[in-house]
């Protein structure tokens, strides 16, 4: 009895399962078996998957929309064409399917007037273009991929092209060459465009924010130079009609006076024309200006009324044939007087930079800022006493990367306790105030690994101009970067001592560069390689050369090639701190 209840409870039991199957839509129960088995195992793929928070793509082929998101790559940002940039189009005279290459640089953008009758749809796109005309002026391709501008104005070719038409190029100036280098293609000559420019996003060349400050400056600056050419016309005038009544008479010396009379009226109404130019009043201005030219006129009419009134008779020529060639020279000298000290304004400022820039040194550095301080208002006299009042002594050591300044500078503070280096802010040991000197840009330099800041209480603290012999006295000494010579060339509170470091040909700058490379002194930042960092290494030594030569800070200058002998230089630059 207990076998068959067994057995009916089993039917029972498979009879249930069948129709608990066929409700949820199982028909076979082998395969409902199955599938079951297959359900309960995907149910638990799905709670494992779903404690490690990941999706089961595996099984579903489900992936959740912010890690499509996070999938996409990020799309990099086109430039906007800028006034200067070098430029990549195609000319359709090439004698091939796309046309001739040519490169050229950007002169001027301007829109693209488009006239849209009513009811129909502007010609300008979605996507940027038909919007923006650019003019380009071609290069010339001198080889081995430089290109330089045309030398001559008749060889210079503009042309006009759509912005969405052309193609940046990355090309840098090379000063030896006088040209731009440009990547070419990988097995061609043809310049590597990087990418297009925003068609989209652009919204044409920005207009310069006018200061209205500056702008006021400008007026008082013009009319004060107005006002001093016309009253220096006229003392030249007072001057030539003084020396004309010496040398030629009072006759000559009384048409010379009303010719520079003249002279005077014709830059007062010059004046008016140009106070007018881009104003309503411009074209009145330029009317009444004209009246200038009739200055001279009047004089030799006055010279010929004059001669018809003393009784001369002769005038079968006309009015003017009274006027001797002699009364006329007298005129017309005078009358151009007025160029007299307009030519001086021009060439003293020329004379007087030339002849400052020629002065080596600081000595030719403190009459430069002496002029610049005087134009700024600043009393020269009360500076100067202010500079003789502790000034510090600084060793300003510079030059382009890579010539061992660096060495030459450790070995003599090792080998004299006189000199001392300045002192640095540390963001470790005083992050607060490191950062508050950073947001009032107080820092003259700040070192690659920005831990470490320089400021101008740095350089004048780090050392004390003791009283009593020049044995006592201690000398900052400034490893510095062209960037920080500059601004140390601004301090009045120092007096600077300039040695230039250097190397006498490009080639061991590139050589010295390329083992700092390898050695790891030189990081590679991502998405450069090699050569394009020693391009650029090297354009900026050439940039820094150039400032090492004009400047005028530099007394004294080092070609480092020989280590030891070059120390020795050094050192005896470094004597002059104590003379």
């Amino acid at each position: 009895m207990m076998g068959i209840d067994r057995i009916r409870d089993c039917l029972l039991l498979c009879l249930l399962c069948s129709l608990m199957l066929h409700s949820n839509g199982f028909t076979n129960p082998i395969r409902s078996c199955q599938q079951l088995t297959s359900t309960r195992n995907l149910q638990k793929s799905h709670v494992k998957s779903a404690t490690n928070h990941r999706p089961s793509t595996h099984l579903t082929g489900y992936t959740r929309p912010q890690d499509e998101e996070q999938a996409k790559p990020t799309p990099k940002k086109l430039p906007t064409p800028k006034i200067g940039d070098i430029v990549r189009y195609y000319d359709i005279d090439g004698g091939n399917l796309q046309g001739q290459i040519l490169v050229g640089k950007i002169s001027l953008i301007q829109p693209i007037a488009v006239n849209t009758p009513k009811g129909q749809e502007s010609t300008s796109h979605y996507d940027g273009t038909n919007r923006w005309l650019v003019e380009i002026t071609q290069m010339e391709d001198v080889g081995d991929g430089y290109y330089a501008e045309y030398p001559s104005r008749k060889r210079r070719k503009v042309d006009l092209r759509k912005l969405e038409d052309i193609s940046p190029l990355a090309a840098s100036f090379v000063r030896t060459e006088n040209a731009y280098k440009i990547p070419m293609e990988r097995g061609s000559n043809i310049p590597m465009a990087y990418a297009q420019y925003d068609l989209i996003n652009y919204e044409g060349p920005k207009s310069v924010p006018v200061d209205n400050e500056i702008l006021a400056t400008d007026g008082e600056v013009y009319n004060n130079v107005k006002l001093s050419l016309l009253k220096n016309t006229a003392l030249a005038g007072l001057a030539g009609t003084i020396v004309a009544d010496l040398a030629r008479g009072t006759e000559d010396a009384v048409i010379y006076f009303a010719g520079a009379t003249a002279g005077v009226l014709y830059l007062y109404f010059l004046g008016i024309k140009t106070d007018t130019v881009g104003s309503v009043d411009a074209k009145l201005g330029a009317n009444v200006s004209n009246l200038r030219f009739v200055f001279p006129a009047l004089v030799l009419i006055g010279v010929a009324l004059n001669n018809v009134m003393s009784g001369n008779p002769e005038l079968d020529g006309g009015l003017f044939s009274t006027v001797t060639p002699e009364q006329f020279g007298a005129a017309m000298i005078g009358f151009l007087t007025y160029r007299v000290p307009l030519l001086i304004s021009h060439l003293f400022p020329v004379l007087f930079d030339s002849a400052t820039d020629m002065l080596p040194g600081s000595t030719g550095m403190a009459i430069r800022m002496a002029a610049e301080a005087k134009k700024r208002g600043v009393d020269v006299s009360t500076l100067d006493e202010k500079r003789d009042d502790g000034l510090v002594t600084v060793l300003l050591v510079s030059g382009p990367e890579g010539t061992g300044k660096t060495t030459l500078v450790n070995k003599l503070i090792e080998s004299d306790d006189r000199f001392v280096r300045p002192i640095m802010q540390d963001r470790v040991l005083d992050q607060m105030r490191f950062e508050r000197m950073e947001e009032r840009d107080e820092f003259l330099s700040v070192d690659e690994s920005g831990r470490y800041g320089l400021s101008k209480d740095g350089v004048l603290q780090a050392a004390t101009k003791a009283k009593g012999t020049p044995d006592e006295q201690k000398v900052v000494v400034l490893d510095a970067k062209v960037s920080l010579a500059r601004k140390l060339s601004t301090m009045y509170e120092v007096r600077i001592v300039g040695v230039w470091v250097g190397l006498d040909s490009l080639e061991k700058f590139e050589s010295r560069l390329k083992a700092k490379m390898q050695s790891g002194g030189i990081e590679i930042p991502e998405g450069q390689t090699e050569d394009s960092v020693l391009r650029a290494k090297v354009n900026q030594a050439i940039k820094d050369i150039e400032y090492g030569v004009t400047s005028g800070l530099f007394e004294f200058t080092i070609l480092n090639e020989d280590i030891d002998e070059s120390v020795k230089e050094l050192k005896d630059a470094a004597g002059y701190c104590f003379k």
